[in-house]
């Protein structure tokens, strides 16, 4: 019982973090693997249980991305097919050395979470200069897209911010339409991702069904907590949390 207790508060607060700021996984995932979950047993376990608190963002956004057509059907294809080669690596990493990954993934996510404000102007700056995007550098965003579709289906903390580089580098710059974008490719990313890790039975269903109600429960949280700390605070919060967790694992290796 204690164990519910622990991932359902986990997954209540990853769900209000990823509705203000981002970086929730870093909340959730550790708390599955510290149950005891098997480190890539609790990674596809929470990604499935993550997942339907996606589409709430998607539908905030819907306007705006409906605005995008040409960029949405384009890059979707690298994320569907990044988010499917992440997870198909995730389930032929054995147990002991994914283990022994997951603190340098949580501390690397955790570190582009606290760099995201100076990464988005450098990009924006970059961005800038190619307004007009030429047919090689587009390819260049696609492949970009498709490295961040592999990394979300293998962990997934922190590609948000990565979306929106590559967003970024493709000459789009309503932060709107960035983040509606952002939240639709994810679904494609997770979406298939969950897929895979359901079909191969790599997932614990119990969990999943408490996390995800507790997470979408906590996004709507998050909405009206969200005018209140802001996404500097809540980002803080993340970043020690996530830090906080590196050490920790990096103790139990």
């Amino acid at each position: 019982m204690l164990s519910y207790v622990i991932i359902g508060i986990a997954a209540f607060l990853a769900g209000a973090i990823n509705s203000i700021a981002g970086g929730g996984t870093l909340l959730s995932f550790p708390a599955l693997v510290w149950i005891g979950r098997p480190a890539v047993i609790a990674n596809a376990t929470n990604t499935v249980a993550i997942w339907p608190g996606s589409f709430a963002g998607v539908v905030g956004f819907r306007n705006d991305i409906a605005k995008l057509q040409r960029w949405l059907f384009w890059l979707m294809a690298p994320s569907l097919l990044g988010g499917a080669a992440g997870a198909y690596l995730l389930l032929h990493t054995s147990e002991r050395m994914f283990s022994r990954l997951v603190p340098w993934l949580i501390l690397g996510a955790t570190l582009l979470l606290a760099a995201q404000e100076f990464l988005s102007r450098k990009f924006a700056v970059l961005a800038e200069s190619h307004r007009r995007p030429t047919a090689g550098w587009i390819t260049f965003v696609f492949a970009f897209q498709f490295l961040v579709g592999v990394y979300g289906g293998y962990f997934g903390a922190g590609m948000g911010i990565l979306m929106l580089a590559a967003l970024g580098l493709i000459g789009l710059a309503d932060l709107h339409q960035m983040n509606g974008l952002k939240n639709l490719l994810a679904i494609c990313i997770n979406g298939v991702a969950a897929i895979y890790f359901a079909v191969l039975g790599a997932v614990v269903w119990h969990d999943v069904v408490l996390m995800a109600v507790t997470s979408i429960l906590g996004g709507f949280a998050g909405a009206r907590l969200a005018h209140r700390f802001g996404r500097k605070f809540v980002r803080g919060v993340v970043v020690t949390i996530g830090l906080v967790m590196s050490v920790a694992l990096f103790v139990r290796l």
